[in-house]
């Protein structure tokens, strides 16, 4: 038994349209997410080297903890010798 020809050209119609409107918008949506995709891959790139740079950054603030620690001590012996001096000089004075 033989298929209508009405068969045929909607068989033929469905084919067309497939081939000149679906396939090329697939191929458009599928580069568009590729495109997607890559700047997100770029994106991480720089905001990991970013992390790594505060990481980096941040990682010397213990130090900085040190330093005020050092410091008191430091100020702390100033003003010792600030008091030893201020003895001898008044020491000097009582002599001239």
């Amino acid at each position: 038994m033989k298929a209508p020809a009405a068969v045929y050209s909607i068989w033929c119609a469905g084919l067309v349209l497939t081939l000149v409107v679906l396939v090329p918008l697939a191929v458009y949506l599928l580069h568009r997410t590729w495109r997607t995709a890559r700047s997100i891959q770029r994106y991480a790139a720089e905001t990991l080297a970013a992390a790594r740079g505060v990481a980096h950054n941040t990682a010397r603030l213990p130090a900085l903890d040190d330093t005020i620690i050092v410091a008191g001590d430091v100020l702390a012996g100033a003003g010792a010798v600030a008091q030893k001096l201020d003895t001898l000089a008044g020491a000097l004075e009582e002599r001239a």
